[in-house]
Order: C-alpha cells, then sequence, then structure tokens
C-alpha cells in the first residue's frame, strides 16, 4: 500500500478531513526548504507538496512565481531538489507529492527521475503540463517504481477526461476550484463543490481541492465535500515574509498550519 493511500484511508477511518500544503523547494534556500517541511509535518499537514521551481511556469501565480525565482536563484534545480527530500525523508511522516513541470524531468530522463524520487522517499508525482492524452508512458514508468501519478482536474475539464484521470491516477485527485492561475483569495469558489460532485460520479478516489484556500474557515468549507483541502500561495507568501523580516520561515509555517487547522 502506498503511503498516500494509507493517509487517505486513515483520514476516512478517523472520520476528518486532510489537510494538504505546497511549498517551493529552495525557496529561500534548500536547507531551509528542509527545516520547513520538517515543520509542515510537526503542524500537522496530512500530505506535502513539494514544488520543483521552473523558469517558465503556466499555472502559478505571482507568489510561487516569485518564490520559484527566488529558489533558481539560490540554485535550486530538480536534482538538487530530490537530494533535500532525500535528506529530509526520514524525519517527515507525511506522504510527499512532487510538484514539477515536465521539461526538467524529460532533460533528466523519465526513467532516471522515477528511479531516484524513489529513492529519495517520494511518494507521487504531480507533472503539471503533461497532457493526460500522453500520460501512460509516463504512468507505467512511475508505477514501476511504486510512485503515484496525480492529476489535476478543473472546472472545464470533460467527463472523458475526468475518467481517463480516475483510470490512471493513484492516490488523490487534485481538483482546482477555478480557472486561472494559483493565488490566496478571500472566498472558495462557488464552482468547488460542483467540480468535486461531479468527479465523485466517476471515481472513489480522494479528492483535494485547491487554489484560493488561505484560512481555517475556507479550510472548513472545502472539508465539507472534499477528503482534503490544499494551501499553497498563502503558505509560499508567509515564507517570504518572514525571510524577509528575517524570522525562521520554519518556526513561521508550523504557526501559520496550526492555526489553518485550528489547532
Amino acid at each position: 500500500m502506498s503511503r498516500l493511500k494509507g493517509t487517505f484511508d486513515e483520514l476516512r477511518r478517523q472520520r476528518r478531513g486532510g489537510l494538504v500544503t505546497y511549498v517551493t523547494a529552495g525557496d529561500p534556500d534548500l536547507h531551509q526548504s528542509a527545516e520547513i517541511l520538517r515543520a509542515l509535518d510537526r503542524a500537522g499537514a496530512d500530505v506535502i507538496e513539494v514544488g520543483v521551481p521552473f523558469s517558465d511556469p503556466v499555472a502559478d501565480g505571482p507568489a510561487i512565481q516569485r518564490a520559484s525565482e527566488r529558489a533558481l536563484a539560490a540554485g535550486s534545480h530538480l536534482s538538487a531538489v530530490l537530494e533535500m527530500v532525500a535528506a529530509a525523508r526520514s524525519t517527515v511522516r507525511a506522504p510527499l507529492v512532487l510538484f514539477t513541470y515536465l521539461n526538467p524531468v524529460l532533460r533528466m530522463g523519465l526513467a532516471t527521475f522515477a528511479t531516484r524520487a524513489a529513492a529519495a522517499g517520494v511518494d507521487g508525482v504531480l507533472l503539471l503540463d503533461l497532457p493526460i492524452e500522453e500520460a501512460d508512458d509516463a504512468r507505467a514508468v512511475l508505477d514501476q517504481h511504486g510512485l503515484d501519478e496525480i492529476f489535476l482536474l478543473s472546472p472545464t475539464t470533460t467527463e472523458t477526461r475526468m475518467r481517463r484521470a480516475a483510470s490512471l491516477g493513484r492516490g488523490f485527485l487534485y481538483a482546482i476550484s477555478r480557472l486561472g492561475v494559483t493565488g490566496a483569495r478571500e472566498s472558495v469558489s462557488s464552482s468547488a463543490r460542483p467540480l468535486v460532485e461531479r468527479i465523485r460520479t466517476v471515481t472513489t478516489l480522494p479528492v483535494a481541492l485547491g487554489f484560493g484556500i488561505s484560512r481555517p474557515e475556507h479550510v472548513a468549507e472545502v472539508l465539507a465535500f472534499a477528503e482534503a483541502a490544499v494551501v499553497g500561495s498563502a503558505l509560499v507568501h508567509v515564507i517570504a515574509e518572514a525571510t524577509t523580516q528575517g524570522a525562521d520561515p520554519a518556526e513561521a509555517v508550523e504557526a501559520f498550519v496550526r492555526w489553518l487547522k485550528g489547532a
């Protein structure tokens, strides 16, 4: 059983929703990123998404774009991210999901990437710009190495593509609550619940919903209809603010996640 499946099975057993957190690896630097992963785990994040910085993102809003720029300037890249994850893995209980655009993976080579990711202790992979129609080969290679491939679904995803994502996906499906790029918002999109309800008609995989979630009330609202809420841009902002103020970003992240969870 994969660590992701075990986590969502346990959440179901406990009858509670999960919190999925996203951070950009290498922001502010790779050493502090490892400490941030440990802080997220201590604070109770159920799943931790680790973003690989990329120079030409298409889905990231301003906060994550700036985090990627800072990480790249600090020397972060796919190989270094895998080394950082490997170093932190033994002290992090939560499943780790690697978020990356396809280009860095193709440069490394898919088989090499899968081998190294599995050895580092990565549990799942989301290849952000890989079309689902072309995902068979990647899915086969990742599966050979025990890595769950995770797919994005949006309000405009057709039923046919939802069914394909449900067929190929493992661990959970990532529903994005609205069109556009990432970024914190004042309220959860009105399209969020209908999207999750549509996904429910084609799969029994857990659904984690993200884009725009930044406060405890957002998390509570999402967990009324999805298995997990995803918080990304708000956390990235906390890291940036703490770093600018000379504070410890890991401590800031831990406090923020405990606040989100109502602890």
